[in-house]
């Protein structure tokens, strides 16, 4: 199966099975009930959710991972929790937002992960399978993912994928005036050949 050839380093070291990807270092997995306490543990750190307009409650936390999970069964992809020797980093994955802009319909790639697995190259590997999913897989002609105008780091792992600066927007889910609401949109689209 032909792997996303601009970006060789991240060929999955196993073929695609199910709802689970592998690269060199990371698994990327299908939802369990025991990834919720992790999970729920990164919604509440203020760093991890630095740059959202508020950190999740618990039931927040249980009905994003209930919702991830139900996709991933419906579809065979999504927002896959990404492991390092069984321990959980955070997630990374597809998904089709869900409000009105001027450059949806669309499928973005989006990540998240605790603090520990920051700095390790961990997003950008995790990242880097799920677009070689949507690509070669999914077989979609571009992805896309936003952030808010601040977020270096993320802005910088979209960079890494070979994403470009697309435009800047306010997201419409975010009130008026709130620090998080100027968003920049990037998109990559599938190599050709």
């Amino acid at each position: 199966m032909p792997l996303c050839r601009s970006h060789p380093e991240a060929a999955l070291k196993r073929a695609y099975s199910g709802w689970m990807l592998g690269t060199d270092r990371l698994v990327l997995r299908q939802w369990t009930d025991a990834d919720r306490e992790p999970f729920a543990l990164m919604g509440a750190d203020p760093e991890v959710m630095r740059f959202f307009p508020s950190r999740l409650t618990e039931e927040q936390s249980d009905a994003f991972v209930d919702r991830a999970s139900l996709h991933i069964a419906k579809h065979g992809w999504g927002l896959w929790v990404v492991e390092r020797e069984g321990e959980f980093l955070g997630f990374c994955g597809l998904s089709v937002p869900k409000f009105e802009a001027d450059f949806l319909p669309g499928v973005e790639i989006g990540w998240r992960f605790a603090q520990h697995a920051w700095g390790k190259g961990s997003a950008t590997e995790a990242a880097r399978a799920a677009l070689a999913y949507a690509f070669d897989v999914l077989a979609l002609p571009e992805v896309l993912s936003f952030t808010t105008v601040c977020n270096t780091r993320s802005r910088a792992v979209m960079e890494r994928l070979g994403m470009r600066h697309v435009q800047n927007f306010d997201h419409p889910n975010i009130e008026p005036r709130h620090p998080q609401r100027p968003h920049v949109l990037y998109s990559v689209s599938r190599p050709s050949g």
